[in-house]
Order: structure tokens, then sequence, then C-alpha cells
């Protein structure tokens, strides 16, 4: 009797999880010209379209294949939004007014090969191109072959059927790029680059692992997220040690947070140390009204002033939140990534405004964007 209760029970549950998995119905309306959104992935493989005047979801899209990690990039238009999905394997653009998938590219496209995007693609400045940094490797009967990294280049006219128009070495561990508004590509890896990518020729931009300054280490970056922000910028943080003196002793060195900004209208860099590393975040972005302002987030939401280095302000969340996202004036702040609720923020008070449930399980790795139709 009880084995029967217990056996109930685990199908009560599987079930209630399950449920939970609501796949979009691909219904909603058109976008409207002027009006503010912001896009989000989640399980088990949507594509959400949020209102961002009222906090509320506009309209759902169901993608092709299969989900993951869902990080998605908003093109030039406006009006479609690229995604790479399908475990890592494929690029997918989507038209947010009718939910079509209207670009499709495969990154195993050579015979044998299995290829692999770390979430590293990009979207041209004009709209025409899409690059992404493959990560093939060749399945042979009895091993696998890795082989080295390439930038493959694909033209969005090609449609459902999108095959590499140009192809180029890549550096290896790639795992983010934007382009700069002069048609540059810059790829964050070891070091920050910067491609030509009609040519394939790269020049270091912003030297990370390499970097010589006086008295620092190197820095560690861990970031997956690619964001289309207010500031127009590509930026990540890092944590770097200060050491005391030129024994360079870990156990005293002044352990701190800092953020690297590369400009995409200027192609201008630089890196700044904003805060002591007491506790982990996995992003942050400088305010679109101040940006002398950062604010981090994972366990906590926190408010740096960054010519201070100091925290103004920390606010304890439900639970953990990965990405940061603003809305183009500064006024919300939007938590998102991990379980299928976008927090809303007032970015002054650090008061939570309200949640927005989204349709559909948790969001994983996935970088909120925020555009005007």
């Amino acid at each position: 009797m009880k084995a029967g209760r217990c056996a109930q029970l685990a199908l009560t549950i599987a079930a209630t999880a399950c449920a939970g998995l609501v796949q979009a119905d691909d219904n909603g309306p058109a976008l409207k010209a002027g009006h503010e959104y912001m896009i989000v992935t989640n399980y088990p493989n949507n594509l959400h379209v949020v209102d961002v005047a009222s906090d509320t979801v506009y309209k759902s899209c169901q993608m092709p294949d299969k989900f993951g990690p869902g990080t998605a990039m908003m093109a030039p238009d406006n009006r479609t939004a690229y995604v790479l999905n399908n475990h890592y394997g494929d690029i997918y653009g989507i038209d947010l007014d009718t939910c079509k998938n209207t670009f499709h590219a495969n990154l195993s496209s050579v015979p044998g090969e299995v290829g692999k995007s770390m979430y590293s693609f990009a979207v041209s400045p004009d709209g025409k191109e899409v690059y992404a940094t493959v990560n093939p490797t060749q399945r042979l009967n009895d091993h696998y072959v890795v082989k080295p990294p390439r930038l493959e280049v694909f033209s969005t006219a090609d449609g459902l059927g999108a095959k590499p128009v140009r192809t180029f070495p890549m550096p290896r561990q790639v795992y983010l790029m934007r382009t700069a508004d002069d048609g540059s590509l810059y790829a964050a890896g070891p070091d920050i680059y910067k491609m030509d990518v009609k040519t394939g020729k790269y020049t270091v931009a912003l030297p990370l692992r390499n970097w010589n300054r006086k008295g620092y280490s190197a820095p560690d970056v861990l970031y997956f997220w690619p964001h289309q922000n207010p500031r127009h910028e590509f930026s990540m943080l890092y944590t770097i040690a200060k050491f005391k003196d030129d024994k360079q002793d870990p156990n005293e060195a002044e352990l701190l947070y800092g953020y690297l900004s590369v400009d995409l209208k200027t192609g201008k860099t630089h890196t700044q140390e904003f805060a002591d590393l007491t506790e982990l975040y996995f992003t942050g972005l400088r305010s679109p009204k101040d940006p002398n302002q950062i604010y981090g987030v994972l366990n906590r939401l926190a408010k740096y002033d960054i010519k201070q280095r100091k925290l103004i302000k920390a606010a304890n969340l439900e639970h953990t939140y990965y990405c940061v996202t603003f809305d183009k004036k500064g006024d919300k702040l939007y938590l998102g990534g991990t379980f299928n609720d976008l927090a809303v923020f007032n970015p002054d008070t650090l008061e939570k405004v309200k949640n927005i449930k989204l349709p559909g399980g948790d969001m994983s790795t996935t970088t909120p964007q925020v555009f005007i139709r």
C-alpha cells in the first residue's frame, strides 16, 4: 500500500515537472513600430517577446529542433532574432512578426565532422552576414580527431539552406563575438581579437592573458553572455590579483573585480577594476544613465561606484539569476537566466518591481536582449 502511494506521488511530481515545460504555440500579433521589446529563450524550445512598457509576455514562438544554449541576438532590422541552438550546433533566424524560421546554418557542414559553437556567433552591422566560430571534431571509426577552429561566414540571404561563403582560421578558445559599426569582428578568447571578415586577418585589440600590467596577475574571464546593451559596447567582467610586492605571493594579493570594454562605434578599448572580490557575479553592466555605476548579479544584485570602488547598494534575490539587462533608457533593470521568471528591478533603489513568468521551463544561460522596433 505504501509502495503504491509512493509510486503515485512520483508520477504526480513527474507530471507536474513536465507540465511546466510549455511549448510555445506560435500565436501572437506582429510587433509594433516604435515599441520597446525584449527577447528571451527557455526550455523546451521557446523564444519569447516581452513588452517592456507593460512588462508582460507579448508573444511566444516555437523554435526548430532542440534547445541549447538558446543564445539570441537581434538583427539590425529589429525584426529577426538569430539564435544559437540545437545543442550548440545550429544558428536560426526567427522572424518575430510571424514566428517563422527564415534562416538556418548547420555548423556541421563538412562530411564526417561535428561542429559546435560555444556561444560564439555574431551578426554583421548591415544584417547581411552571420559569423560563427566553429569547433569541429572529426568522427572516425575508433576515435575522434579535434580539428582547428575556424570562422564560418554565412549570407543571411541564403535563407534556410545557408552554407559557409567564406572560412578562415580562428584562435582557440573563442567564446563570444560582437561586430563593430565599421564591420570589424571582435572575438573574445585568450585575448580580445579584432578581425577583418573579408580577409581573415586579425590582431590583438585588447591583451588579456598576455597583458603586462606590473604588479597584477593576468585576468580571469568566464563570460557567456553577448549583451547588446544601450552603451553599444562589447563588455565582460574579469577577476584579477593585485600583488603586494615583487614576490607576487597570492596569499597576500588583493583580489579585485573589473570590467573590460570595446566601444563598438570607435573601437576604443579599456579595462577598469571596480570592486573587491568578495562574492561572484556572472554578468555585469554599466548603467545607460551613469557610466560610473556598474551592476552585477548572481546570488545578489549589487550596484557599485566604479571610481570609488565602493558598493553602493545590494539586494537579496529569491533565487540565482545569471544575466542582467537594462531597458534603453536605463529606467528598468531585468534579471534573467536560471528559472522561468524575469525579475524587474528599479536600478536606483534596487527594489523589485515585479516578476514576469515565462511559459515553459528554465532559461539556462540565455541572454535577454532589449530593442526598439
